[in-house]
């Protein structure tokens, strides 16, 4: 843990000049870089960025490059639309990291659209251990019984999650996972490579569980072990996406089981003040990361948390800035502007539009991380993309609300019973609002009725776009049970895009 600390107060004071090394090789150095492109349409040379730095910090320097016009959105990101400037054209962004060994390839969970390649370097796995070891030492989770509910290969998150405990010297002793493990289903390549880390790790004294196939479905079987790890007087810690901890404290409610004392570390999806009560309420404690498949994490739990999910934002890693952008229903959102520092990060990111918004602070917290140097705190974390539909569209915030307070409060169930779908059907956009069969009788025009006043009271944009709504009868009732990406994750907004 000292040498995790040292390696992040390093990390830390070579930011600058981390960051300049991936912008000269990363970028400058790569002809295929739309940051290439954009800097060189802006009339910004490598020299002039070197002498900005100098001058005005990373942030300040992110700032002047977002003024000239280098930034992207998250589609240009993502390379669903093309780069436009003015005389400027890319037509697909490839920000994939050139300096990279590329150990291994897989993908991202699908949370905003389609599945994407992901390159998976081990240095940056090695990088993420350090602030991991130290959330782990500010809740006191050292010693705990360990376990994942995560993807196998070609997901990411299990296998990273795996490899960093065992950096850290911390064995995990079940690895639950939503999707199989097996060669008659999933890629070869996949396969080998999880075949190959699990049993190759017995040689080297860290062995790596099997990984052992439970889908959502399935959670009384993560709860079970919870409950018995508890009676054994070792209560266990739990690392998973929100939704699957979100079951599996359903679960062992359900059956009757004790988990409490158990810590639930999630992740993936907004961990919102009305989820963490829900685990509050078995008697877990809880907290959250904040991660990009493209980026790893970007804030790690804070060990003295005043929000359910407040994290330090990982400055060594990443810079983060904030500017206006106006919404059609009229509000002006402040998104994360995210610029990856380390030549070991997945994918380039320079003045990136996250797609999230939230509060930004500066405090002393006390906690391990804080000590190592990280002072910036990140909560109240939420997507700003849009469900879009008749020209119109509302925020990702607004759905959450709808789908964890609004509709539960009417009808019944909890947020894990709700869900908005939104598919191309077409050319037009469709919404179906999902609704688990298990709650009792609902009327169709009564719900829709109830979202429509919701959405409408915020604003008189807002109004206008319910109503124009309303008219064109967007909205429909689906009763079933919500979708869940291929990670497992049941987000408030599900996108289905065409490929």
């Amino acid at each position: 843990l000292e040498d995790c600390r040292r390696k992040l107060e390093e990390s830390l004071r070579r930011r600058e000049e981390s960051f300049l090394l991936l912008v000269e090789r990363g970028i400058f150095g790569n002809f295929r870089s739309p940051y290439r492109s954009l800097l060189e349409w802006a009339g910004i040379a490598l020299e002039d960025l070197r002498s900005l730095v100098r001058k005005e910090g990373i942030e300040g320097s992110l700032e002047k490059l977002f003024d000239a016009g280098v930034y992207l959105n998250l589609d240009e990101f993502k390379g669903i639309q093309p780069i436009v400037r003015n005389g400027l054209i890319i037509p697909r962004a490839n920000c994939d990291n050139p300096l990279l060994a590329r150990h291994f390839e897989g993908c991202t969970g699908g949370s905003r659209g389609v599945e994407r390649r992901l390159i998976i370097d081990f240095d940056a796995i090695a990088h993420d251990a350090v602030s991991n070891g130290l959330f782990l030492q500010g809740r006191g989770l050292m010693n705990r019984p360990a376990a994942l509910w995560r993807p196998v290969p070609p997901g990411a998150s299990g296998l990273k999650r795996c490899l960093i405990h065992a950096k850290l010297g911390i064995p995990v002793e079940r690895w639950f996972t939503q999707n199989k493990w097996d060669i008659r289903t999933g890629p070869l390549k996949s396969y080998l490579f999880t075949s190959y880390a699990v049993y190759g790790s017995r040689l080297y004294g860290s062995p790596l569980p099997v990984p052992e196939y439970t889908p959502a479905l399935e959670a009384l079987r993560v709860a079970r072990w919870l409950a018995r790890k508890k009676g054994e007087g070792t209560p266990a810690f739990l690392d998973t996406n929100v939704s699957s901890g979100i079951r599996t404290c359903q679960a062992a409610t359900e059956a009757g089981l004790d988990i409490g004392d158990s810590f639930l570390r999630l992740g993936g999806e907004p961990l919102t003040e009305v989820k963490a009560r829900l685990v509050a309420g078995t008697g877990c404690q809880v907290g959250c990361h904040y991660s990009m498949s493209e980026t790893g994490p970007i804030g790690v739990c804070c060990g003295d948390a005043q929000w359910a999910d407040e994290v330090h934002l990982l400055s060594e890693k990443i810079a983060l800035i904030r500017r206006q952008k106006p919404l059609d229903s009229g509000y002006n959102a402040l998104p994360f502007y995210l610029t990856t520092l380390l030549p070991q990060s997945p994918k380039i990111m320079l003045n990136v539009d996250s797609g999230d918004y939230g509060e930004v602070e500066v405090r002393r917290c006390g906690c391990p991380l804080e000590h190592a140097g990280l002072h910036i705190h990140l909560h109240n974390i939420r997507s700003y993309e849009k469900l879009t539909s008749e020209g119109m569209h509302f925020l990702g915030g607004d759905i959450l609300k709808l789908v964890e307070e609004v509709l539960p409060k009417a009808y019944g169930g909890g947020p894990m019973d709700y869900q908005f779908v939104e598919q191309d059907r077409g050319g037009l956009p469709e919404i179906s609002v999902m609704v688990s069969p298990r709650l009792g009788a609902i009327e169709e025009s009564q719900l829709i009725e109830t979202i429509i006043d919701f959405l409408g009271a915020r604003s008189r944009g807002e109004r206008m776009m319910a109503e124009r709504w309303a008219q064109a009868r967007t909205l429909k009732m689906v009763r079933r049970n919500p979708l869940s990406t291929g990670s497992a994750k049941t987000l408030a907004l599900h996108v289905i895009r065409n490929t």
